[in-house]
């Protein structure tokens, strides 16, 4: 496993230029009603809408949240969209961006009717003129690009085919970039990889290979050998082909391929899922990174992007959470302090839809019956947080001599389980301030406890939520181990 807290720190010195087709993402979420009489088609309630920077823009949002720092070069419109865009960019923090306008030609606009329960895309409206820009545009392109060449460590052109990158821009990036030594990933859209020679790295999916290698790309081997071939008529060093559920191959020019499974997950919505990879594969090459690390890295962050909603970049933190063993993640990934902040934690959680458990407790000895309960818990939730008593809590409660370990000993183990999402250290006698704060869909209590006697339970229930009790483990009690283990009587 390579050294995640190093790599983080060299991604941060990188700079990135990043050139490509900028458009605006918008997405309508509403419910899906009943069929249309007019057209045997879904009719769809708007119940909201969110606006993000998306293609290329997309790519340098992903820059910037993995903590590296972007030039992005970018083409508009003289629009309202271009406007939305060019004031979204300049609030973007680690993106500078020089935005060449072309009264033209608008603005590439994207709009998704999503069906909010089903997180399914039943419908796209595109407002753009895929054509190439004009030559004195163009011009303009080169003349914005060129100049940030020096300034950065890798470069990164991203292909919608919206007129950005045409054959003439991606000709003179490439051959000033190869003359500094600096390389080039291209997340590409022709089928003329030609068109890309010199890059370093083209990241096309399974279906834009196919189409450019004109083989079936059904295996590991087939993609391995077209790649081969492509790899000289593009003169590049590596191909990367995505394929969504099955994975990555990364072919390289010398040594064998490498191929990663994807990451198991609840796909929620696949939009800029490339965005991220092609960010990744930037910063981390930049950082000195090595194929197959780079390969890891990409496959792990695209597995963070599809389980979100819209148009999403991912943080370092979610990729070290997705890359990383839980347990490694325990002391400093899963556990919040008394009156630490939970909101961004939840918050994260909530616009993810997912489901937040809750249960609460001393651990003072972690024994099978917390376990039982723990996983319990864990299996009726997306998301389990478990509330820890602090040890002024515990000592009111249990009195003197205990608890047996401090609280950070005990809320290090508790984190270490894989049940368990996050511990939240609470100092009063009850959870009731925490549970108010947290607003759980599940409540979770061991069986000794009667519904009535689950703190919290009025709160969890007049929300909507259920309270859940699980049969205990009999034979197990702290308070017995701690009696034997001090020679007393169980």
């Amino acid at each position: 496993m390579f050294d995640f807290e190093a790599l983080t720190l060299a991604i941060a010195r990188q700079t990135v230029l990043c050139v490509g087709d900028l458009m605006l993402d918008e997405f309508v979420y509403g419910e899906v009603s009943r069929i249309s009489p007019e057209a045997p088609a879904p009719v769809i309630a708007a119940q909201r809408s969110e606006t993000n920077i998306g293609g290329a823009g997309n790519v340098a949002r992903n820059v910037a949240s993995l903590g590296a720092r972007c030039i992005f070069v970018g083409l508009i419109g003289a629009d309202d969209a271009g406007t939305q865009l060019k004031a979204a960019l300049s609030k973007e923090d680690g993106i500078e961006s020089v935005l060449v306008c072309d009264p033209a030609r608008p603005t590439t606009r994207k709009v998704r009717f999503v069906s909010e329960h089903f997180s399914t895309h039943m419908l796209r409206a595109d407002w753009e003129l895929a054509l190439p820009a004009a030559a004195d545009v163009e011009q303009k392109l080169i003349d914005a690009i060129l100049p940030q060449l020096a300034r950065a460590d890798i470069v990164l052109l991203s292909d919608y085919a919206k007129g950005v990158l045409t054959a003439r821009v991606i000709r003179n990036v490439i051959d000033a970039a190869r003359k500094l030594g600096k390389r080039v990933i291209v997340d590409p859209k022709s089928a003329n990889f030609a068109i890309y020679r010199g890059a370093t790295l083209l990241t096309p999916n399974r279906k834009e290979f196919a189409e450019a290698t004109r083989s079936r790309a059904d295996s590991q081997q087939s993609i391995a050998d077209a790649a081969r071939d492509a790899m000289q008529l593009a003169d590049c060093e590596a191909i990367l082909v995505t394929q969504s559920e099955h994975g990555m191959t990364l072919v390289p020019r010398k040594g064998e391929a490498i191929h990663v499974p994807a990451h198991p997950v609840k796909v929620r919505d696949v939009s800029g899922a490339g965005d991220t990879v092609a960010a990744v594969l930037a910063v981390v090459l930049a950082a000195g990174a090595d194929w197959e690390t780079a390969l890891r890295m990409a496959n792990a962050a695209a597995a963070v992007a599809v389980g979100k909603k819209g148009t999403a970049s991912v943080t370092s933190a979610e990729l070290r959470r997705r890359i990383l063993p839980h347990a490694f993640l325990a002391a400093e990934e899963k556990i919040v302090a008394d009156g630490g902040d939970l909101d961004a934690r939840l918050l994260d959680w909530r616009k993810q839809g997912l489901r937040v458990g809750f249960t609460n407790g001393c651990f003072d000895i972690l024994h099978p019956g917390h376990v039982k309960v723990l996983t319990a818990a864990r299996a009726a939730c997306d998301r389990l947080i478990v509330g820890l008593n602090s040890d002024a809590s515990v000592k009111r409660l249990k009195g003197e001599g205990r608890p047996v370990q401090d609280e950070r000993a005990r809320a290090e183990v508790l984190a270490a389980l894989e049940a368990v999402d996050l511990v939240a250290i609470f100092g009063e006698d009850t959870p009731i301030e925490l549970i108010t704060a947290i607003k759980p869909s599940v409540l979770v209590k061991g069986g000794d406890y009667t519904r009535e006697q689950v703190v919290g339970r009025e709160i969890v229930e007049a929300q909507g939520g259920e309270v859940v009790l699980v049969d205990i483990l009999p034979g197990f009690s702290t308070t017995s181990l701690v009696d034997r283990a001090r020679g007393g009587k169980a």
